[in-house]
């Protein structure tokens, strides 16, 4: 997610918290009665942020399930009477019709983009929020300054599977697989720019082989 500011104010309840988003173009996120500002995220977030929003839509086109990427609001079940409203990155939801107003509230798969300032936020905090979802089904955090993505599913009680350059994914609540690589496409950190020459340094050697090979035998 993009970096999520504390504010310094008291506690405030649900009617406060409209009252505050219309009021600014801040976007805010509401948890057990405190309010975090969504500040800008990077290029680099923006860029995992938009692949991945790229291609699960295009393998949900003409499926019922929807995704949604940074501008839309999740209410999440309500807690000591009040409900959690939160921004994620990328969501999925099969289930539009039950939207409260423009909020989702069946996600089957969420999906933050991390960031220092967030990491821990969005690890605990936020991964307690969305757990209380009786429909999502997996909870993805996507490491923006390496290429590590951690997987939380609720039929493995949440325990968590982490990926890596060179593994496959498989995205079980919409049924889609797609490789660390491809998530990380035009993404610029270290271990992306190592993979892609470690990869360009592998097929020239192939290349090279495959040309001395089809030399001919002069002896």
């Amino acid at each position: 997610m993009a970096s999520a500011v504390r504010k310094p104010e008291e506690r405030i309840n649900e009617a406060a918290y409209f009252e505050l988003e219309k009021r600014t173009d801040t976007r805010h996120e509401l948890i057990d009665g405190t309010v975090y500002a969504m500040v800008g995220g990077s290029i680099q977030h923006g860029t995992l942020v938009s692949t991945l929003a790229r291609k699960i839509g295009n393998h949900l086109e003409g499926k019922p399930c929807r995704v949604f990427s940074e501008g839309i609001k999740v209410k999440t079940p309500s807690l000591h009477q009040r409900a959690d409203y939160v921004y994620p990155d990328v969501v999925v939801d099969c289930s539009i019709e039950k939207a409260d107003g423009n909020m989702l509230t069946t996600p089957v798969l969420v999906i933050e983009v991390l960031s220092a300032s967030t990491r821990r936020y969005d690890e605990t905090t936020k991964f307690q929020v969305y757990a209380r979802i009786p429909t999502l089904q997996e909870y993805v955090l996507v490491d923006q300054s390496s290429a590590k993505i951690e997987i939380q599913r609720r039929h493995t009680n949440w325990a968590i599977e982490k990926f890596f350059l060179g593994d496959t994914i498989r995205f079980a609540s919409i049924g889609l697989t797609l490789t660390v690589e491809e998530i990380y496409d035009r993404v610029d950190n270290e271990e992306m720019s190592e993979w892609l020459i470690q990869k360009a340094l592998e097929a020239a050697e192939v290349e090279a082989a495959q040309t001395a090979s089809a030399l001919p035998d002069n002896e």
